[in-house]
């Protein structure tokens, strides 16, 4: 499942959520939002999507995922709107049988979404500027 929110994020009650007795892997990435990038201080980002799109595409991300590899669930929920410094803005839970699966599939997923699904990051600065920032590229999406 692929979802958006204007909320929080909270990982723990996501991981809860996995619970497959037949997986003995769960891998999770959590993206979360630093102080400085590229040399300069970041005050807080701003998500902005097209909702309806992004959840079309990110769903059919999950659904390539559960296809390519041996998994069993895969789930990620992507914030919109402000975020502050060290809060989650994007969360991706792999389920599986053996790590391998699960490791190459959440990283999947997190690649793909950053490269396929319409969604806009705003770096807003200490010194009062703003700007949207690109989320792949060199240095970026690793």
């Amino acid at each position: 499942m692929f979802q958006l929110t204007n909320q929080p994020i909270d990982p723990a009650a996501l991981e809860a959520m996995f619970h497959n007795e037949a997986c003995g892997a769960l891998v999770t990435f959590e993206g979360r939002v630093r102080n400085l990038n590229e040399e300069r201080a970041v005050e807080r980002l701003e998500y902005e999507v097209f909702g309806p799109l992004a959840e079309k595409e990110g769903t059919r991300i999950l659904e390539e995922a559960m296809r390519k590899f041996a998994i069993a669930r895969a789930l990620c929920i992507h914030r919109t709107g402000l975020l502050e410094i060290g809060g989650v803005a994007v969360w991706v839970g792999v389920e599986a049988g053996h790590r391998g699966a699960a490791f190459d599939a959440c990283r999947f997923v997190i690649d793909e979404v950053k490269a396929r699904v319409p969604i806009w990051k705003k770096e807003h600065y200490l010194d009062g500027r703003s700007e949207w920032v690109e989320t792949l590229g060199p240095g970026r999406g690793n």
